[in-house]
């Protein structure tokens, strides 16, 4: 049989059974990478009521996306900063923009091919 206490001690119970611990569950915000990918385009904002399914039209260098990489590291499942810049590369072709001037797609067949090399640092 459970043992019997006043409802209105539940709380010193509970207190007792923690150890007084306090926990405090932190929140923070993290960015995902389609985010980081328009906020490198640097677009003016926009009203998101009036114009929806925009894509975006714009011009990455390498350096800005291997920045994203380096940012989204820890959240990805790639084993290599190389992956995590073809992940990159991926959302840019999904959000409609270039790098160096060049579809994201060639740039990943590139990555592959070793024509370009990804610092690992």
């Amino acid at each position: 049989m459970p043992p019997k206490f006043d409802p209105s001690s539940v709380v010193e119970v509970y207190v007792r059974a923690t150890g007084g611990e306090n926990r405090v569950a932190k929140v923070s915000v993290v960015p995902s990478a389609s985010a980081l990918v328009i906020k490198a385009l640097k677009e003016p904002v926009r009203d998101r009521k009036k114009e929806k399914n925009i894509k975006h039209t714009g011009n990455l260098s390498l350096d800005d996306i291997v920045e994203i990489a380096r940012v989204m590291r820890d959240r990805s499942c790639a084993r290599q900063l190389k992956g995590t810049v073809k992940e990159i590369l991926g959302t840019c072709k999904s959000v409609g923009c270039t790098v160096d001037h060049e579809d994201p797609v060639d740039i990943q067949n590139k990555l592959e091919e070793g024509e370009l090399e990804v610092p690992e640092a």
